[in-house]
């Protein structure tokens, strides 16, 4: 008979070290304090560096942990073969993909009808959805695949590279679901489940799907929303933590190659 585990020891994330991309933004704010309040060491990735040095003391402050961070355009490939040269010589024990390129209404070229989409603009958002994701997992391989604790990859994907739009959401409004977001998103999912065999035994590696996470949006798109979520609201960063936890701790040490998707059931109807 397997002796039993106490769920508290699995939770805890102490000694290892984990890296979050987009680690400033609203998401990759829950992420880190989230990590940091199990016990990990961090390293945070983002574009603004004084943000960083922000979120940095923020956390040491409130969780007395270790914070290294590193300011890195996730987009440009220069940058992000220095960021993983420069973190070579770091353990790594988890990985989260956090970082995407989300877009506004005043790019041109990304939230629009599909005749005015452009290839830059897919070109811009498939660059940090998906080709930064699949350089920092090759990055970071050997590093994970050393952890003493088994390493962990957590991509974060969207339940928009599950199913397609429902266009009477935005009817009116000026908010679009762009097709370049979707397929990086999609890709995601699926680089994912590659990745799950290819670093198998050593690293899991599994992918998280959000749905819509309320954020001042327009509210009769809200309202619109939630018609079709079984929940009744959106989500918000808060639900996501118990997802991340899970899947970088040892509670799901016999999970790979997954999707979970949190999304208030919205995938369901």
């Amino acid at each position: 008979m397997v002796e039993m585990t106490s769920i508290v020891s699995k939770l805890n994330l102490k000694g290892r070290v984990a890296v979050v991309t987009g680690a400033t933004g609203g998401l990759g704010l829950y992420i880190s304090r989230t990590l940091a309040e199990q016990g990990a060491s961090l390293i945070l990735i983002d574009l603004d560096e004084s943000l960083l040095i922000k979120t940095k003391k923020n956390i040491e402050d409130q969780y007395f942990c270790d914070v290294s961070i590193k300011n890195c355009d996730l987009e440009i490939d220069s940058q992000r073969t220095a960021l993983i040269h420069s973190l070579q010589k770091c353990n790594i024990d988890i990985l989260i993909n956090n970082a995407a390129f989300v877009g506004t209404t005043n790019i041109s070229g990304w939230s629009g009808p599909l005749e005015e989409q452009t290839i830059d603009t897919w070109r811009r958002a498939v660059e940090v959805n998906l080709t930064s994701v699949f350089a920092l997992c090759k990055g970071f391989s050997n590093q994970l695949i050393a952890s003493t604790f088994g390493g962990c990859i957590i991509n974060i994907s969207s339940i928009y590279g599950l199913i397609g739009p429902n266009w009477s959401l935005y009817d009116g409004l000026d908010m679009g679901n762009p097709a370049a977001y979707a397929a990086s998103k999609g890709g995601v999912i699926q680089l994912t489940k590659w990745l799950a065999t290819t670093l198998a035994p050593s690293v899991r590696v599994n992918s998280i799907s959000p749905g819509g996470i309320i954020r001042n949006q327009n509210p009769v798109f809200i309202s619109r929303y939630i018609d079709g979520v079984p929940l009744k609201r959106m989500g918000t960063e808060d639900d996501m933590c118990g997802t991340i936890i899970y899947l970088a701790s040892n509670l799901s040490s016999y999970v790979t190659g997954q999707n979970l998707i949190v999304d208030g059931g919205r995938c369901i109807w």
